[in-house]
């Protein structure tokens, strides 16, 4: 099965750190991805921009928007992601609670699914 590993973490939180704080954690970060490539768990990761060039868009009808970033309501960002393939719920879990990042944001385990059930259809 499939999973996303969400690093969901303060905003402002990355400018609260030391260039060579910011290096260090994105080092362990990395080498946490390299590890699941080497063993095959891993289908994509990629680290996230800040909201300062962030854009939210609803296009629905009548009341279509556009608000650029950064957000003033918004607490918390997704700050990057982990892509797991060929994993159980559990190892998925187990794995997130080894993520560097869940020393100081909020690692949210997804599983990946369709929106609805096409054999019911």
């Amino acid at each position: 099965m499939s999973y996303m590993l969400l690093i969901v973490e303060p905003v402002g939180q990355r400018a609260e750190r030391t260039e060579a704080q910011g290096r260090e954690a994105y080092a362990r970060m990395k080498a946490f991805g390299d590890r699941l490539q080497a063993e095959g768990k891993l289908r994509a990761v990629e680290s996230l921009a800040g909201l300062g060039d962030a854009v939210r868009v609803s296009a629905a009808p009548g009341a279509q928007r556009r608000i650029d970033g950064p957000f003033a309501e918004a607490k918390e960002m997704v700050g990057g992601f982990y892509l797991l393939d060929g994993v159980s719920r559990d190892e998925a879990i187990a794995l997130a609670q080894q993520c560097p990042a869940a020393q100081w944001a909020t690692v949210e385990v997804r599983s990946l699914a369709p929106c609805y059930d096409e054999s019911q259809a």
